[in-house]
């Protein structure tokens, strides 16, 4: 392997095709006789994960850069050429606020118009949901984001959206990838240069209009929107986009929801693709709330909300009894999908055959819920193309279902019908509303929960990622993976009553590198390799039906720490 990855290297270094400045990268790896970086760019080619290509900027064959970026664009531009009938083909186009995000865009944007494809590029950088909003709004053939979403700054990437406004399912991504693989000598991709492109009429820059039409849209889905006209200035909000893409959507949402209230973290509001005041972009995680958590407590603020760098994913946190409360997504999920059908069905607004869309891994409870109101709950495979997806499939097929939400534990959820990815801006203004719809009951959040679980059930979920990077890291997940397979249904000590292996397909599921394990009792355990970031994601959900709610909580608290050991146990032997 170290051998073909020097060739590989030693023929980039040499090849007039690539910039001075990237051959000499390279050369100065081979200079140094830098064996593993050298393996690390050139055992293999960037592979399309979950919808798109993402990896390390730099060059080489597995990284990030305007060679990568083109040769994904032409794979794509050879899909939507074979599928065209309109004779106009056009791609949507946005990016966020990483490093190059602009210059790989505009890259990306030069190979579609060389291949006549007009290109419809923001002015400015926008995120993920006014990406995939604006391939609807212009039923364009696909649509491109270039963002790393929330992995570190040395990343970058490019998530690739069809038609419909979702990120690519079978068999179009299958098509890409296929195309990508046999794309091998990048002298012969076309492209020209951005703005000859635009000078040509085969780019087209877009901002106001777009951004626009997709705020009336998302206004459109709130659910009491008289309550948040009248009473949102009540509400004390701090938000930070934590550097990214989302700044001006989300306070521009905000403002037009009715919630005038809200302060942003100034340290972070600028678009910053080294993100300096966090080790990681994440508004999953506590510390990239860390900042906008001490001016909530400076300011008496009621919620602090923070997006992600390409602004589709959300996290909160609020003061409860004097501590700082942080929300995982299944709970944030459930505070929503509650609060919706809650209130549609008050307000006689519940269409007929509802539905609603989460993955495997995100919460049972929201089926209890979701039945309750006579909701039927779809599953997928991890990752909101599969929702999505689920979501195209109903519209085109069954006409009569009417969707209702979407949800994945990983912070993303989706109200409305007008984007196909998990829109966090939408999702900001969501949880405002319900916030304030129970501040007026005199209700905090944690309350609101606790009035779900004594209704429905105790559910208690956990998520264990055990990061392994490069080469040997893919390995060693791949060895976890089948050690596993090799347990049966016996996890520690206890017999699963369902397994699901989604390797060669479950069901009428797509292959996937899933396993699933149902136990007597309502718990489950999930365990996949991330589709974008180095590390094997372990999903524990555990269920408790009896006793009282804090016994309830202390039971569940067992469990998934029983759970914890034997994971790590586990991983550490294979």
């Amino acid at each position: 392997m170290e051998k073909q990855a020097l060739e590989k290297a030693i023929w980039w270094a040499n090849n007039d095709t690539f910039d001075t400045e990237s051959r000499k990268e390279i050369q100065k790896l081979i200079d140094q006789d830098d064996k593993k970086e050298i393996t690390e760019r050139f055992y293999k080619d960037l592979e399309f994960g979950t919808g798109g290509i993402r990896s390390i900027l730099g060059a080489g064959i597995n990284r990030i850069n305007k060679y990568t970026i083109r040769k994904a664009s032409q794979a794509i531009a050879d899909e939507i050429l074979a599928c065209d009938t309109s004779g106009k083909p056009k791609i949507a186009i946005s990016y966020d606020c990483r490093h190059q995000s602009l210059e790989l865009a505009r890259e990306a944007a030069g190979v579609y118009a060389a291949n006549g494809i007009l290109a419809i590029i923001f002015e400015h950088l926008n995120p993920v949901p006014l990406l995939s909003f604006s391939v609807r709004y212009h039923q364009a053939n696909a649509g491109v984001m270039v963002t790393a979403s929330h992995n570190p700054k040395a990343y970058n990437g490019y998530k690739v959206f069809w038609n419909d406004g979702a990120q690519v399912t079978p068999p179009n991504d299958e098509s890409i990838i296929t195309r990508y693989n046999n794309l091998a000598d990048f002298a012969a991709l076309k492209h020209m240069d951005f703005e000859t492109g635009v000078k040509n009429g085969l780019i087209q820059l877009v901002g106001e209009q777009v951004e626009n039409a997709y705020h009336d849209a998302i206004l459109k889905a709130a659910i009491n929107p008289k309550l948040c006209q009248e009473s949102g200035h009540e509400l004390k909000i701090v938000y930070t986009p934590i550097h990214g893409s989302a700044l001006v959507p989300c306070t521009t949402a905000l403002k037009r929801m009715g919630f005038t209230n809200v302060a942003v973290v100034e340290a972070q509001s600028k678009p910053d693709g080294d993100f300096p005041t966090v080790k990681s972009p994440n508004p999953e995680n506590p510390e990239a709330l860390a900042m906008a958590v001490e001016q909530m407590k400076q300011t008496g603020a009621d919620l602090v909300m923070g997006s992600d760098p390409d602004g589709d994913r959300v996290g909160i946190a609020f003061i409860e009894k004097g501590e700082v409360v942080y929300l995982n997504g299944n709970q944030i999920g459930t505070l929503m999908l509650h609060y919706i059908l809650e209130n549609l069905q008050q307000q006689k607004r519940l269409p007929a055959n509802p539905y609603f869309v989460k993955t495997i891994v995100t919460t049972p409870l929201q089926e209890t819920i979701a039945a309750a109101f006579n909701v039927t709950t779809e599953n997928t495979l991890t990752g909101f193309k599969w929702i999505c997806g689920r979501m195209n499939e109903i519209e085109r097929t069954q006409k009569d279902r009417n969707f209702i939400f979407g949800t994945e534990e990983s912070f993303g959820y989706l109200n409305h019908t007008n984007v196909r990815d998990k829109d966090g801006i939408s999702s900001i203004t969501l949880l405002s509303e319900i916030t304030l719809w129970y501040k007026k009951k005199n209700m905090s959040l944690i309350a609101a929960l606790d009035e779900i679980y004594t209704k429905y059930g105790f559910s208690y979920e956990h998520l264990l990622s055990l990061d392994y990077f490069g080469k040997e890291g893919a390995e060693k997940i791949n060895r976890i993976m089948e050690r596993f397979r090799n347990l049966g249904d016996d996890i520690m000590g206890r017999k699963a009553i369902v397994v699901e292996d989604y390797k060669n397909g479950y069901k009428n599921f797509p292959k996937s590198n899933v396993l699933g394990y149902h136990f007597e009792g309502g718990d489950r355990l999930y365990l996949r390799p991330s589709g974008t970031e180095p590390k094997i994601k372990f999903y524990i959900m555990v269920q408790e039906q009896q006793g009282e709610l804090a016994t309830k909580k202390s039971r569940a608290d067992k469990k998934v720490q029983d759970f914890l050991a034997f994971i790590h146990a586990q991983a550490n032997e294979a």
